[in-house]
């Protein structure tokens, strides 16, 4: 994957334009970023939560920071289209939160729209950062035969996944 920015990784400064295997972005994000959004989402919805004040600033910090990184990464227009996305997906968002809520007795409807601001931000985060790792994993960023491909089936995908979220929701 070529960076769209300079960045430092494990004290070694990569500049823009440079190729990085993606071996070297994806894993450490993943797994960090699913963290960071697992404790927001925990926090947010938990029984006796933080003050929304406190979700706000530690959720808001992280999300600064992964936007700063996802610029440096992607690039500007990447970073634009992944909120317009954002706010197109909003209905596989409420699905899929509503799906995990219900796993825990909870219901969406439960708490008031700003306390799902977190939670939501972080899931927009975290499935883009999801679609680049599948587009660079296949090898399909410099392809745009095997791109288009990779990105129709991630979207069927997807809207399948959205859809499955959606109806057990309503079961549980």
């Amino acid at each position: 994957m070529k960076l769209q920015g300079d960045i430092t990784i494990n004290h070694k400064t990569y500049p823009k334009g440079t190729d990085v295997p993606w071996y070297m972005i994806y894993p450490f994000f993943l797994v960090h970023m699913l963290m960071f959004g697992g404790s927001g989402f925990f926090m947010a919805y938990a029984k006796s939560h933080p003050p929304v004040l406190f979700l706000y600033l530690h959720g808001g910090i992280a999300i600064t920071v992964y936007t700063l990184f996802y610029l440096n990464i992607f690039g500007r227009d990447e970073v634009k289209w992944m909120f317009i996305n954002a706010f197109l997906g909003l209905l596989g968002l409420y699905s899929q939160i509503g799906w995990l809520l219900s796993l825990f007795g909870k219901r969406i409807r439960d708490y008031p729209f700003y306390v799902h601001v977190i939670p939501f931000l972080y899931f927009v985060l975290y499935t883009f950062l999801l679609r680049h790792a599948v587009v660079d994993i296949t090898q399909s960023r410099e392809d745009p035969k095997r791109r288009k491909l990779i990105e129709n089936c991630y979207i069927a995908i997807s809207v399948a996944v959205y859809l499955v979220f959606y109806y057990l929701e309503k079961r549980w």
